[in-house]
């Protein structure tokens, strides 16, 4: 038996999370199990009472604003650690090896790490709202105007020596923004199917030629337009499925009509391995194009419900 929905939200207050003196161990936040926990019952509340009511119509934006209070107070504990990590940075190039010095660097660097401990707490929390969000909808969490990313796996507070911290953050920074692996593409446009059945048909096919490429290429990071409303959601929700790290391209429209095809050049100096094209407009007709241009193995699903032109569909390109 949990408690009320309003018993639990009171519960999750993210003020408690400051800068401060360094967290003496990880038991000082939430542990995972608990978080989990918590989380679900939220959740589960929040759509029972939404359920048969007027709101049930806005029960997505509902659930995406769930999950961005987290990935928002992440973000806040990121600038502070950011800011945090300029001030070790000065009191290193500062150094004159006094003790009044040295205090003041160590203290600085474990008001980063209590930071960075935050941050990574919070981003668990929005993760999971996440897991939540995608098996409720169906599709990925993404935030509006910034990357989800998830510095978890990444070097951590554990390091106490300024210029190790530094290093280390630099690291974390570059490996969360630019994923290890091998680009691969995948692009189409917004499509309309005549049934039910057809666009069950669809998504399968989507996803059966996603897993295909896999298969090839284990380390795949998937590259996409980021297109919440056309078949970039159902690769989206794919790669949240199997653990695939994803960058997405999002259409620059001060560009006018050069946008899509600048973000082709964007998504194709990657280097990718393949290029997965679905059925689109004149716009992925071109990226096809280039790529084929640039020798890039192209997976053509241009086809009726996602299939191979040719009727090769035994094959993955």
């Amino acid at each position: 038996m949990h408690t009320s929905f309003a018993d639990q939200l009171a519960g999750l207050d993210l003020a408690g999370f400051s800068i401060g003196p360094a967290p003496v161990s990880t038991s000082d936040f939430p542990v995972r199990e608990a978080v989990v926990q918590t989380l679900e019952a939220v959740w589960s509340d929040l759509f029972a009472m939404v359920s048969g009511t007027a709101l049930e119509a806005d029960a997505e934006d509902l659930g995406w604003a769930f999950v961005n209070i987290f990935h928002r107070s992440a973000e806040r504990k990121s600038t502070a650690l950011d800011r945090a990590t300029d001030e070790v940075r000065a009191l290193i190039a500062t150094a004159d090896g006094s003790e009044v010095h040295t205090h003041d660097l160590e203290t600085q660097v474990e008001r980063a790490q209590c930071a960075e401990s935050a941050m990574l707490a919070l981003e668990e929390m929005r993760e999971v709202a996440a897991g939540l969000y995608l098996n409720e909808f169906g599709s990925s969490w993404k935030p509006v105007s910034s990357s989800r990313f998830n510095h978890s796996a990444m070097l951590t507070s554990a390091l106490v020596e300024g210029r190790d911290f530094l290093r280390a953050r630099a690291e974390a920074k570059r490996r969360a923004a630019v994923p290890e692996g091998t680009p691969v593409v995948f692009a189409g446009g917004r499509t309309r199917h005549a049934t039910e059945d057809d666009a069950l048909t669809f998504g399968n096919n989507v996803w059966a030629t996603l897993d295909k490429v896999r298969d090839r290429v284990p380390d795949m990071v998937l590259i996409h337009g980021g297109d919440t409303k056309g078949v970039d959601r159902l690769a989206s929700s794919w790669a949240e499925r199997r653990g695939i790290p994803q960058v997405t391209f999002s259409l620059d429209m001060r560009l006018g009509a050069r946008a899509g095809f600048k973000r082709n050049e964007r998504m194709l100096s990657l280097d990718p391995r393949y290029v997965i094209a679905f059925p689109g407009n004149g716009v992925l007709e071109r990226l096809v194009i280039e790529a084929k241009a640039r020798r890039i193995t192209v997976v053509d699903r241009r086809g009726p419900l996602g299939t191979n032109p040719k009727n090769t569909s035994a094959r993955t390109d």
